[in-house]
C-alpha cells in the first residue's frame, strides 16, 4: 500500500528554528527522485534550496509559499510507493526518518516556541520522536551533484505564458509588488533579470503628480533584515562601541594595484582597493590582536584568535550578509582578491550559505563604494572590531612642504572597549593606515 512519507523543515544552520517557504519547485502529482531540489527557503541567514530525501510522487505541500514555520514542521508529503493501494493522505502518514543529505541533517529541536496563527498544525509528538526510536530501514542514498542554479516556474497566465527568473529576482519581485507576467526578460531565453524589475519600479516621468495615487507601503521584516536588525540592536546596546577616525594618503597604494594588474602574476584577477584595505587588516592584526579577539561574556574571558575570519559586508537585495572568507591571513593577495570576488558574487546572488556567515573574527565594510567618505560602522555580534573604508579621493596634500593632488581616504575603526584599549585601537588603525599609504611596509611585519 502507499507509504506516505512527511520532511520535516530541517536546521540548515547552526540553531536555527525557522525559516520562510521562499519558493516550491514542485507541485501534487510531480514525480520526484532523491536530492532533487524541490524548495527554496529562506532563514535569517540565506536563501537555501533543500533536496527531497525520498523518492515518490507529491501527495502534498503542506505549507504555502511566503509562509514561516518552525524547524521540524513537516512541509511537504511524499508517496514513497505510488502503485499500492489508496489510502487517505492525512489519516495515515507514516512518520519516518529523514535520510541526512549532503549539506544539512535534520536535528532535533527541544526550544519550545508559542504556537504562530496560521501555521500549520505539527505532527503528534508521540509520532515526530518515534522514527528516532525505531529501527528504520534507509535506503543509502548517492551523493549529490551540486546542482546549477534553478530558474523555478512561475504559474501560467491565460495566455500559457511563463515568466522565467531566477529565485533572488522573484524575492525581489515579491518583496517591490512587482508582476513578472507583465515583464519582458532581457536575460538569456527571456529570463527576466534583476535590471529589469528595478526597471519596473523606477518613477516614470509624469508632468502633474496625482496626489490620489500616493501612499503608503509595507513590508513585513522578517529573513536577513530581521536578523540583522536584532543583530545590531544587541551589538549596540551590549557592546561599548568607539569609533576612531583616519584620513590618509593612499597614492602608493593606487600606484601599486595599477602596476599589479598589468603584471602576468594578476592578469584576469579583479584587484580591487578592497583587497589591498583586506590584507591590510589582516597583517596588522599580527601586531594588535586584541581586534580578532572576543569577549566572552558567560566565561568571563577574553578568547584570542590565532587565524583571522575576515567577514566582508555586503549590500543584498534580501539586506545586509557578512560573509567571511576563511583564514584570510593565510591567503596571499590574489588568493584574498579571488576570494573576494567569489564571496561577493555569491551573496549578491543570494546562494551564500549559513555556514559561510557564521564565527567571524574582524569585519570590513565598504562605503566608499556607495561614494561614502566615512561612517561609524556597529561591531558585528561575537567580533571585537569593524573597519569601516571610505572612497577614495582626488584631494590637495602637502607633501614635503608642497600642496598637490593625491589619492586620498578616510578610515573609521570600531571597536569593543571591553577587549580593545584606546592604545590597541589607535595602534591597529595606525598599522592599516601605513600599510596603505606606504605598501613597502608590509615587509616589517
Amino acid at each position: 500500500m502507499p507509504q506516505f512519507k512527511h520532511f520535516p523543515l530541517p536546521d540548515v544552520g547552526e540553531g536555527l528554528v525557522e525559516a520562510e517557504i521562499l519558493t516550491w519547485h514542485v507541485q501534487p502529482g510531480d514525480t520526484v527522485t532523491v536530492n532533487q531540489i524541490i524548495v527554496e527557503i529562506e532563514t535569517a541567514k540565506a536563501a537555501v534550496e533543500l533536496p527531497c530525501p525520498f523518492a515518490g510522487v507529491v501527495s502534498e505541500l503542506l505549507v504555502e509559499a511566503g509562509k514561516t514555520v518552525d524547524v521540524g514542521t513537516p512541509i511537504i508529503v511524499i508517496d514513497t510507493d505510488p502503485n499500492g493501494e489508496a489510502a487517505p493522505v492525512n489519516g495515515s502518514v507514516e512518520p519516518e526518518r529523514v535520510p541526512n543529505l549532503v549539506g544539512y541533517g535534520v536535528k532535533a529541536v527541544t526550544a519550545k516556541r508559542r504556537a504562530r496563527v496560521g501555521a500549520p498544525a505539527a505532527v503528534p509528538a508521540s509520532a515526530a520522536v518515534s522514527a528516532a526510536v525505531a529501527p528504520v530501514t534507509v535506503v543509502p542514498t548517492p551523493p549529490v551533484v551540486p546542482t546549477p542554479p534553478v530558474i523555478a516556474p512561475e504559474p501560467e497566465t491565460a495566455g500559457g505564458y511563463v515568466p522565467l527568473a531566477k529565485p533572488p529576482v522573484r524575492k525581489l519581485a515579491k518583496d517591490l509588488g512587482i508582476d513578472l507576467a507583465a515583464l519582458a526578460g532581457s536575460g538569456p531565453g527571456g529570463v527576466i533579470t534583476r535590471e529589469d524589475v528595478e526597471q519596473a519600479v523606477a518613477p516614470a516621468a509624469a508632468p502633474v503628480a496625482v496626489a490620489a495615487s500616493r501612499g503608503e507601503r509595507r513590508v513585513p521584516v522578517k529573513g536577513v533584515r530581521k536578523a540583522t536588525a536584532q543583530a545590531m540592536v544587541d551589538s549596540a546596546f551590549k557592546a561599548p562601541h568607539v569609533t576612531e577616525f583616519l584620513t590618509i594618503d593612499v597614492t602608493p597604494m593606487m600606484e601599486l594595484r595599477a602596476k599589479l594588474k598589468d603584471s602576468p602574476e594578476f592578469r584576469g584577477v579583479k584587484l580591487t582597493p578592497l583587497v589591498f584595505a583586506a590584507k591590510a587588516m589582516c597583517l596588522a592584526a599580527r601586531r594588535t590582536p586584541d581586534v580578532n579577539a572576543t569577549w566572552d561574556e558567560a566565561a568571563n574571558e577574553i578568547v584570542y584568535k590565532d587565524y583571522v575570519h575576515l567577514g566582508v559586508a555586503a549590500a543584498t537585495p534580501r539586506g545586509l550578509v557578512v560573509p567571511k572568507v576563511r583564514d584570510a591571513d593565510q591567503l596571499s593577495l590574489r588568493g584574498l582578491a579571488e576570494a573576494l570576488e567569489q564571496l561577493t558574487v555569491t551573496a549578491r546572488d543570494g546562494k551564500t550559505t549559513p555556514a559561510d556567515m557564521m564565527n567571524g573574527t574582524i569585519t570590513i565594510t565598504n562605503v566608499g563604494v556607495f561614494g561614502v567618505d566615512t561612517g561609524t560602522p556597529i561591531i558585528n555580534p561575537g567580533e571585537s572590531a569593524i573597519l569601516a573604508f571610505g572612497a577614495i579621493r582626488d584631494m590637495p596634500w602637502v607633501v614635503n612642504g608642497q600642496v598637490v593632488p593625491r589619492k586620498v581616504c578616510q578610515l573609521a575603526l570600531s571597536f569593543d572597549h571591553r577587549v580593545v584599549d584606546g592604545q590597541q585601537g589607535s595602534q591597529y588603525l595606525a598599522d592599516v593606515g601605513a600599510l596603505l599609504a606606504d605598501p613597502s611596509v608590509a615587509i616589517t611585519y
